[in-house]
């Protein structure tokens, strides 16, 4: 529940960003949709609403990826993708490098399954670290 209100939370800055609006233009919009002067005030269904209204004016919430890997590595970064969640790819890759220094693979995409299983593994861990 928390992690979905810090991605609404977040997205909603990335379209003011995107969009281009002044501080004072975003918290009348704020206001006018749901009565309140922050995004942090914000419940469910304002988040929602406010979304809804950012997308119709032109917001779109791209998440940039690398080219679709070969066989058995795909569902594996299907998993890794899916356990990053709003983090960048980049730091998968960092724990890639961590782990192997020395023979890491430049990108992601590179590494072999028993590599990218341990990637999944670490992944994993932190998001039961986080939770707690």
């Amino acid at each position: 529940m928390r992690d979905r209100r810090n991605a609404d939370l977040a997205k909603i800055h990335l379209a003011k960003k995107q969009l281009g609006l002044d501080d004072d233009i975003y918290r009348d919009m704020l206001w006018t949709l749901a009565r309140v002067r922050s995004a942090a005030d914000l419940d469910d269904a304002g988040r929602q609403a406010v979304l809804d209204h950012l997308k119709a004016r032109g917001f779109t919430a791209r998440r940039k990826r690398g080219p679709t890997p070969a066989g058995d590595r795909s569902p594996l970064l299907n998993k890794v993708f899916a356990l990053l969640g709003d983090r960048p790819v980049t730091y998968a890759e960092g724990i890639l490098r961590h782990m192997y220094r020395d023979a890491a693979p430049a990108r992601l995409e590179w590494a072999n399954p028993e590599q990218l299983r341990k990637v999944v593994a670490a992944l994993s861990y932190d998001k039961r670290r986080r939770a707690e």
